[in-house]
């Protein structure tokens, strides 16, 4: 049984709707890569200064990790009750959530105050953020996807994705500013706490905004024939979105999974190790470090919608695999350029590094969300995304510190970038084309034409 049709959103409701996701998103990431810049540069002297420098950087993001941990649990929270409440109440509950968590970091006490308190305190909230996320992403991408139009949906739902450059940019902006103007002292006594407390106005301008949006026209037409196969049913009870997935889109659920290794390791050492790297084993400032991750990712926000777009030219899958092989055969020139210490050596390896991370992001969306069935589509996209991040951004900063203590070289980190490259194009090369795909007639009862080639 198909879905029902619906009237294309007209251009302006539509600009309206991506912009409302896309300033939803920078908000909910500036919270999350806030906190990832915080653990690299002052976490580890506030929460764990009894530790060896190294160690309370593991440390430190040890914790940054325990939210990428909490991530799958909101994808199956926000997937259940968006696929069956809808896309923008849960949307509003997250921004919530991230940004509530987000300003009350800006208030704990340290350890120098409270003793082993504070760094349970910071994961506990961590561990909010990392919920609120998880179930954010998939709800702001399908808000766009299935309102716009099929022939640009990857250009379109790109968009969302600049919200993960934009957070940085803003996140990094702001830390870079106030370590410019502030002593390191105050910036470790007090000024590191401004950025967090900032997120309190930033949730509010982004609520006023996704509160004006409409619900998804796919989403309500779908919702509408659940409710009639309902009844014609005599009241048979509806199977649950989670079931429904792992039934119908258990092989689209792994290439989404494995599709996201190579995004989410290279990008977490693009701009979260890298942090830790260039100021520890080549000896450039943390200000050279934060303004070679900002203006990277200014580049990375602009060539997003440009991969997004030609996605809805040329395929999703073969712009993914570009960015995947290109990040794999990047991994050894990064770090060499790196090492050169200089700020303009610094600035191209980033660059390049996010340019080519961008061809994986932008086409993320279209992709995922073409996968899954309307009522299944929300818990499908956010399980594929949020699961694989436990394995891959979570331990990847921690991993790559650890690496680098252990053999005091880049070469292994390089290794490890490699190896998930090469595991993302083998889920891709699985994978169907998905960009001629209508969402708002796909059957609700079972899969679309499977994602994952039969031949496979």
């Amino acid at each position: 049984m198909a879905a029902a049709t619906h009237a294309p959103t007209p251009p302006g409701s539509l600009k309206r709707i991506v912009a409302a996701s896309l300033i939803g998103t920078t908000i909910e990431w500036y919270d999350f890569f806030l906190y990832g810049s915080a653990a690299a540069l002052v976490f580890n002297k506030l929460f764990f200064p009894e530790s060896d420098p190294l160690v309370g950087t593991l440390l430190s993001f040890l914790t940054y990790a325990v939210g990428f941990a909490a991530r799958p649990l909101g994808a199956l929270v926000f997937g259940h009750y968006g696929d069956r409440l809808g896309r923008k109440k849960l949307l509003v509950l997250s921004l919530l959530l991230m940004g509530g968590a987000t300003f009350a970091i800006g208030l704990l006490p340290t350890h120098a105050t409270v003793g082993s308190a504070a760094p349970l305190l910071l994961t506990a909230l961590r561990l909010v953020q990392g919920f609120a996320l998880g179930g954010e992403w998939g709800g702001a991408v399908l808000l766009v996807s299935e309102h716009g139009d099929a022939r640009r949906r990857g250009f379109w739902a790109s968009w969302p994705q600049t919200g993960a450059p934009a957070g940085q940019l803003l996140a990094t902006g702001v830390l870079s500013a106030l370590t410019a103007l502030l002593s390191d002292s105050a910036f470790l006594s007090w000024g590191w706490r401004i950025p967090f407390l900032l997120s309190g106005v930033l949730v509010i301008v982004g609520l006023w905004i996704r509160l004006s949006v409409d619900e998804s026209p796919v989403f309500k037409a779908a919702l509408a024939a659940a409710e009639q196969r309902k009844a014609d049913a005599a009241g048979q009870a509806e199977k649950m979105p989670l079931v429904a997935v792992l039934r119908y889109h258990w092989r689209d659920v792994l290439v989404a999974m494995g599709a996201r290794m190579a995004e989410n390791i290279s990008y977490y050492v693009i701009t979260a190790f890298i942090l830790v790297y260039a100021t520890t084993q080549v000896g450039l400032s943390k200000q050279t470090a934060l303004n070679a991750v900002l203006i990277g990712s200014a580049v990375h926000f602009a060539v997003i919608p440009l991969w997004g777009a030609l996605s809805d030219r040329i395929g999703r899958r073969p712009v993914y695999l570009v960015g995947a092989v290109g990040v794999g055969l990047w991994m050894f020139p990064f770090f060499a350029l790196i090492d050169q210490g200089s700020f303009g050596s610094l600035l191209l390896a980033v660059t390049v590094g996010l340019v080519l991370h961008g061809a994986m992001y932008a086409p993320q969306a279209a992709f995922f969300s073409e996968m899954f069935a309307t009522r299944m589509r929300y818990s499908g996209a956010s399980i594929g995304a949020q699961f694989s991040s436990v394995a891959a951004g979570a331990p990847a900063p921690l991993i790559a510190t650890a690496l680098l203590a252990d053999y005091d070289s880049s070469t292994p980190i390089a290794l490890y970038v490699i190896a998930a490259a090469l595991l993302t194009v083998v889920a891709v090369g699985c994978a169907r084309e998905t960009r001629h795909r209508d969402l708002a007639e796909v059957a609700e009862d079972a899969p679309a034409a499977p994602a994952v080639r039969a031949d496979a």
